[in-house]
């Protein structure tokens, strides 16, 4: 089962390297259970050279091989409960449940309290083979391969401030002067640009060391700016009610596009759980607010 597993996944992916990432094992596994397979069959399951190319036989069994993990998934989760007054457990960014997701959480209640839900919050994208999740909140690009993908909201990075900051900085250049506050380098990879790359982006020359102060994550990023320390670059959606209550000012119009944004995933065979399916509703509902 492991290998057809290994199958299944690397013909779907075209690639043993994905198919590794996605089962959390390494390239090589992946390669020798195949191996292990086409020797068991008597038959190439790949054509391989410069790209790995599946044969007509793996291609025509794809479909077969993946509706049938699927319904497996479904029939191990109603053997899990008949999930009727399990818990729904939500994985998401800590930076997204603190400044976006649990400030709107009332509300959700209100319109569901039948529902015990419990938010588990990490960085780090959750195994829904082997953890007791439900769904997630995930940030990127995409695609979430094997997972049922949904955008939330249009995303952008933005220079804020506080009011009383904000008050006197007229124009990019200003911002040489001043405080600028700089996550870790998580939020670098996950598209964020540095104060020198984004200033340069603005056509503001930096001939000297910038004023930056290093701060532990996001989430202390924007109260840092709240608490008017200094300049933070954010995702538009984590201080949209700051921005809105007056208590961050967005600055000079600033604004860069993202393809990174915020996506609701979860397993298509936990989308007929009544429980994800509500508060996948409801969540969608929200970000279009």
């Amino acid at each position: 089962m492991t290998a057809v597993r290994a199958l299944e996944s690397a013909i779907r992916l075209r690639s043993f390297t994905r198919a590794a990432e996605e089962l959390h094992v390494t390239p090589a596994a992946v390669s020798q259970q195949v191996r292990q397979l086409e020797e068991l069959l008597g038959i190439s399951l790949f054509r391989r050279g410069r790209e790995l190319q599946p044969s007509d036989a793996a291609l025509a069994a794809l479909p077969l091989l993946s509706e049938g993990f699927e319904r497996l998934y479904e029939g191990i989760g109603r053997l899990r409960g008949a999930d009727a007054g399990r818990p729904l457990v939500v994985s998401c960014p800590p930076v997204f449940a603190a400044r976006w997701l649990v400030p709107r959480l009332d509300d959700f209640q209100a319109r569901h309290p039948e529902i015990e839900l419990r938010l588990s919050p990490t960085r780090r994208a959750v195994d829904f083979r082997i953890e007791d999740v439900d769904a997630a909140v995930r940030f990127g690009a995409g695609p979430f391969a094997g997972l049922h993908a949904e955008r939330l909201m249009p995303e952008s990075i933005v220079p804020v401030a506080s009011p009383a900051l904000a008050a006197g900085l007229r124009t990019p250049h200003d911002l040489l002067r001043v405080t600028l506050l700089q996550d870790d380098q998580q939020e670098l990879e996950l598209g964020m640009p540095d104060w020198e790359t984004w200033l340069a982006s603005l056509g503001v020359d930096v001939d000297g060391p910038l004023r930056t102060r290093y701060v532990g994550d996001l989430n202390l990023s924007i109260q840092a700016a709240v608490s008017g320390i200094g300049v933070a670059l954010s995702w538009r959606s984590l201080v949209s009610d700051e921005l809105k209550a007056g208590r961050l000012v967005h600055l000079f119009d600033g604004a860069v596009p993202t393809d990174h944004v915020y996506h609701f995933v979860a397993p298509p065979a936990r989308l007929q759980r009544p429980e994800v399916e509500a508060f996948r509703d409801w969540l969608l509902a929200q970000a279009e607010r």
